[in-house]
């Protein structure tokens, strides 16, 4: 079976008002699922890459430089690992998350200021990242589909979407303010402490079946 959109952990309303069901009907139901059908039929004319998991082929788009099949794959792996950054639930970093924060910022509230900025200020479309680089936190953001899994010492915890898809409906033009919204209401930070162990990578991946190839999924 080809690669399959994955199914919002939520339901499409629970993230109002930070983020309408409205724009879960086209950011989820419309984008996300062009790229999933472009990069099948992408696939269909790659034979050697017919058994490839997810992340294998974004690698392989990459290295090969087949533009049209990395930005769709690394699309389809980004959005999925966004849908899960996100909680209906209000939450507070913890544990050895918070305690990296601390090291790596002095506060929560300064790193999320930090965070904001970057999406903010990241000129055009992409997505900001929180990344794991060799033990320590730090921010960036990587410009339209590229990805963390082609770059080295950048473990994904927790992105942003800051293309104008992710927020032209509820706040038009206005990114500060959906970064601020999301950034303050609902992060899953269950989520990105999760993937301090490395696995983040899995937790957005597919096997050509439709299934997840990590028993973290």
């Amino acid at each position: 079976m080809p690669f399959q959109l994955p199914d919002l952990p939520y339901d499409k309303a629970a993230l109002a008002p930070h983020i309408s069901a409205e724009t879960l009907e086209f950011h989820w139901g419309k984008h996300h699922r062009a790229y999933v059908n472009k990069t099948n039929e992408l696939i269909g004319q790659e034979s050697d890459l017919s058994g490839a998991t997810l992340a294998q082929v974004v690698r392989e788009a990459r290295r090969s430089g087949h533009a049209k099949l990395f930005n769709n794959s690394a699309q389809l792996w980004n959005h999925s690992f966004f849908w899960q950054c996100l909680s209906p639930e209000r939450q507070q970093p913890s544990g050895k998350l918070a305690h990296l924060i601390d090291d790596g910022f002095g506060n929560a509230e300064t790193m999320l200021k930090q965070l904001q900025e970057e999406a903010v200020n990241h000129f055009s479309n992409g997505w900001a990242w929180l990344v794991l680089d060799r033990g320590s936190l730090r921010i960036t953001s990587l410009h339209d589909a590229d990805t963390p899994l082609v770059h080295d010492g950048m473990v994904p915890l927790f992105t942003l979407d800051v293309w104008e898809h992710a927020y032209y409906i509820d706040y038009r033009n206005e990114r500060p303010k959906f970064a601020s919204a999301v950034l303050s209401n609902i992060v899953n930070w269950d989520f990105v402490a999760q993937n301090l162990d490395g696995h983040g990578e899995q937790r957005a991946d597919q096997e050509r079946t439709g299934s997840l190839t990590s028993e973290h999924a």
